[in-house]
């Protein structure tokens, strides 16, 4: 399996993602550059998170139009698995390619911190190879990452099993007093109806390394990089 991480002008956690892929995984990755159309002919392709454009106008609305993301989107329309962290995430809801939209925190302020998040029922072969239920601590750092939808695509990722990952307590309670940033219905991750596009909040590619105290993250890897091993 070969994979890409794309690099955007303000990206800052394509250096993470990199190093859990080639060092933690031992994976074929290569970085990609913002400016270029040819995805390497690699299989998976990440979005990391950071600030691209530098934020300016709105979270991934420019990113949206770079020359590297027509690849991406027509990957993604082919099957192709494409996973946006963070801003990443924001980038996607801008190209299409996930519905919603991430909105500014409920308390308006940037939140770092690590958060618990509950693996929910979900169709995407990553999420079929998470165990449902299971309760992760991963680390947050956004300024605008509420989830929002209309109630009626709320109500089709709720029916085609789309919500990936939802805030949590500790102990797996959903429940406000636990919704990181006023997230609609405590969302934290979703994917695509087909299920090969997933968004994220929390970044995994922070909770990798044994020396960072902190492993959880490594379920999604495992999920996203042999899934094709069941």
């Amino acid at each position: 399996m070969k994979c890409g991480v794309v690099t955007f002008p303000g990206s800052n956690c394509d250096a993470d993602a990199l190093y859990v892929l080639q060092h933690l995984y031992g994976v074929d990755a290569v970085s990609l550059w913002h400016k270029h159309e040819d995805l390497q002919d690699c299989e998976v392709i990440i979005i990391p998170g950071g600030f691209s454009y530098g934020d300016y106008l709105r979270s991934g609305a420019i990113a949206r139009f770079s020359t590297v993301m027509k690849s991406v989107i027509d990957h993604a329309n082919k099957g192709g698995t494409v996973i946006g962290i963070c801003n990443g995430f924001q980038i996607l809801t801008e190209a299409g390619l996930l519905p919603g939209a991430l909105l500014r925190n409920e308390n308006q302020k940037f939140v770092c911190k690590n958060v618990y998040v509950r693996v929910a029922a979900n169709s995407s072969e990553i999420g079929k190879r998470m165990t449902e239920g299971e309760v992760l601590k991963i680390p947050i750092a956004h300024a605008e990452g509420r989830y929002f939808t209309d109630e009626d695509t709320l109500k089709s990722l709720q029916d085609n099993q789309q919500i990936l990952f939802q805030y949590c307590s500790e102990a797996g309670s959903v429940s406000e007093d636990y919704n990181a940033n006023g997230s609609l219905h405590h969302i934290a991750g979703i994917s695509n109806k087909q299920g090969n596009v997933i968004g994220m909040m929390p970044h995994p590619e922070r909770a990798c390394d044994v020396r960072l105290k902190n492993i959880d993250g490594k379920v999604f890897f495992d999920a996203l990089l042999y899934k094709d091993l069941a």
